[in-house]
């Protein structure tokens, strides 16, 4: 019954809560502040570059929280053999990149810091899958595996610099940007061939992985191919693998991300819901020994999807009077909600309000 009062994305975050739980995620809550040093040594792993922040009535510096992840990781276990399985519903604080306007951003999210296996990743992009369904049928999730990009420019340079704008161009797709980059830094013709083909990898599994077939592979290539074959063959056993696409443009900060990356999209809402990926480096820089994989959800985006409009905004609307029988207004009231319906009693009739039908109990 209560269900029937909740708009689409609260049924949805309900939904995620349930489908967590039955996966062993524990409920993660955090405190909107955060010291502003947490968030100033890994600005390069937020999305944005706009922290919020304010002097404490101590004199401490701090944050309007405009990350989860990098709070999990702090307060996180780092003993062997244990995983620390999370999932939160938090609202962050960032600058707008747009309008610099500060701006509230809903998320939900799953976090699984430890021991991390091949399990451990394809249990996260079963769930970023199941989560992208629990909002539409119709999604795509799009994965990526960063070992394999870092082991493409591992076999043809050591230079960071060159690493950097070709990781970029890749994000942008494009191929001749990498053409002027390889030819800035001397690489060969034949190995520049092979990353302007890179680029434009993208689809199925199945024809993505008959493509990287024809690469030269060195064993830091195989491994990372193997890995994400292995997570694609256990992923069969789904029945979604049809929205799976391989897009190697996913890109993100190769000093915090490492093995798979990955977005998740909805028709009708044309950005990403849902990012995610491993992040070892992550935790590395933040002084831990373990691995650490997880996605967000935006749910405040899911309000632009038009999920279940509904014709009216109450059953029954009751009008009455300073006059009227207040105890028969009340018994109304009480009857039609015993009934399932929805009643609003007002003096007047409210702009904008949609009702189904009208109770005049006004005295005359």
């Amino acid at each position: 019954m209560i269900e029937k009062y909740l708009k689409s994305e609260e049924k949805i975050i309900v939904a995620l809560r349930s489908l967590y739980s039955k996966y062993g995620y524990l409920p993660y809550k955090m405190n909107k502040f955060e010291e502003y040093d947490l968030y100033a040594k890994n600005k390069d792993f937020l999305v944005g570059d706009g922290i919020i922040t304010f002097t404490d009535t101590n004199g401490k510096l701090l944050a309007l929280k405009p990350d989860v992840t990098l709070s999990i990781i702090k307060n996180a276990s780092d003993a062997r053999g244990i995983k620390n399985k999370v999932y939160y519903n938090e609202n962050v604080y960032r600058i707008s990149g747009n309008t610099r306007e500060f701006e509230e951003i809903m998320q939900m999210g799953l976090e699984c810091i430890g021991d991390i296996d091949l399990y451990d990743m394809y249990e996260t992009l079963c769930l970023a899958m199941k989560t992208l369904n629990t909002v539409s049928s119709d999604y795509v999730l799009e994965i990526s595996h960063m070992g394999i990009l870092s082991a493409l420019l591992n076999s043809i340079s050591a230079n960071d610099n060159f690493k950097s704008e070709i990781a970029e161009c890749i994000k942008k797709k494009s191929a001749h940007e990498i053409s002027a980059i390889c030819q800035k830094y001397g690489v060969d013709d034949e190995k520049a061939q092979m990353l302007s083909s890179f680029v434009g990898i993208y689809g199925s599994p199945k024809s993505v992985f008959e493509r990287l077939d024809s690469f030269k592979a060195n064993n830091e290539l195989e491994l990372a191919v193997n890995e994400l074959k292995s997570l694609i063959k256990m992923l069969e056993g789904t029945e979604d693998l049809d929205n799976i696409r391989i897009d190697f443009s996913i890109v993100n900060d190769m000093n915090y991300y490492n093995g798979i990356v990955f977005n998740g999209f909805i028709k009708g809402i044309f950005e990403s819901v849902l990012f995610g990926g491993r992040y070892d480096k992550l935790l590395e820089k933040m002084g831990k020994t373990s691995s650490g994989v997880g996605f967000a959800i935006y749910t405040n985006l899911l309000e632009k999807i038009c999920f279940d409009k509904k014709e009216y905004d109450v059953d029954m609307l009751i009008l009455y009077s300073d006059k009227s029988d207040l105890n028969k207004v009340q018994k109304a009231v009480d009857t039609f909600i015993s009934e399932g319906k929805s009643v609003s009693a007002q003096k007047s009739i409210p702009k904008k309000l949609r009702y189904k039908e009208l109770i005049n109990m006004e005295a005359k």
